[in-house]
């Protein structure tokens, strides 16, 4: 297996394998996606790739008869101020305060997909793209948000040495922000209750 990182929109000459690791990753439990969840993140790619800070580490695997193959990816770039108002990021900025959100988020590293497929899960590839991403970070600042849907998604980032710096209501819904492990206010993020 091979990790090769991506700083712009050759990026998108691995469209059709990208899609594809998105929808073995997220089609399944516990996300239950449909394939137009996984059309909509190949379609936000494409502006995504020119962001500032845009990165992507790209997992490939030496197939014998197709060769190299995608089987896992990450990407990130730079979270700009003024805080976004789309997809999920009111949740994450209802949850930190207006303050926090600008001090802790803004100009920080933001992993926005994780993406392994079935047949590579549980060979510590996920934790290997998420530091790919975040290793580069400005000033260790590295933060995601996660669904609380899904436990072992939370699991994963706290054994990865990522803090959960909101905590939503325990009805099973919300997101929830995880600062990364360099992140300077990891300290002062409230613990759950």
């Amino acid at each position: 297996m091979t990790i090769r990182l991506f700083k712009g929109a050759d990026l998108l000459a691995h469209s059709d394998a990208l899609y594809a690791v998105y929808v073995d990753a997220f089609c399944a439990p516990p996300w239950n996606e449909d394939e137009a969840k996984a059309a909509e993140f190949m379609e936000r790619l494409v502006p995504n790739v020119q962001r500032p800070g845009f990165t992507a580490a790209l997992a490939f695997a030496a197939m014998e008869t197709t060769g190299p193959q995608v089987i896992g990816f990450a990407t990130a770039w730079t979270t700009l101020a003024p805080f976004p108002t789309d997809r999920c990021y009111p949740q994450a900025g209802a949850g930190l305060g207006p303050e926090r959100t600008v001090d802790w988020l803004c100009g920080a590293r933001e992993i926005d997909e994780l993406a392994v497929h079935a047949d590579a899960r549980g060979t510590g590839l996920a934790a290997d793209l998420l530091r790919t991403v975040a290793e580069d970070a400005p000033d260790g600042r590295s933060w995601l948000l996660t669904s609380i849907q899904s436990p072992r998604a939370m699991s994963f980032y706290r054994n990865q040495g990522w803090t959960q710096a909101t905590h939503p209501s325990p009805d099973g819904k919300g997101i929830a922000v995880f600062l990364g492990p360099g992140h300077p206010a990891r300290s002062l993020a409230a613990l759950p209750l």
